[in-house]
């Protein structure tokens, strides 16, 4: 059973969720602080402002899923350092479940869902390497 889950970050909080972990590029718009629904925010594990844009098609055509499928594991190359400290903490026992816009309603086209499969290969990889969370 995965330690992972993926929600909106405006469905509601559940003690089975653990830690609530924003991962979007950008904070809700008009939320007051005292009503967030996350504990950590990691903006940077969110698509890049340009690719964010076009899964939205803001200045042109929507971008295809498989295009932004691609880009969007490409720039998480470079936070592989978060990623595997994600993964640290699920193989320590930690529950988390990573949140993302509330208007994202098909979690299989959502990057969150990309991230979460992204983490669950780091774990894999730690645990077959035997390497201590």
């Amino acid at each position: 059973m995965s330690e992972i889950t993926t929600k909106r970050w405006d469905d509601s909080a559940d003690p089975q969720d653990g830690t609530r972990i924003l991962v979007t590029r950008y904070r809700p718009r008009g939320l007051a602080k005292q009503l967030e629904t996350w504990s950590e925010w990691y903006p940077d594990l969110g698509p890049s402002r340009e690719l964010h844009a076009g899964a939205y098609g803001k200045g042109g055509m929507q971008i295809h899923w498989d295009t932004y499928r691609a880009s969007y594991l490409r720039e998480m190359r470079s936070q592989s350092a978060a990623i595997k400290a994600l993964a640290e903490r699920v193989l320590g026992g930690e529950r988390i479940t990573l949140l993302c816009s509330s208007q994202c309603v098909r979690e299989s086209r959502c990057h969150r869902s990309l991230l979460k499969g992204l983490i669950e290969t780091e774990i894999a990889r730690l645990h077959e390497s035997g390497q201590p969370a």
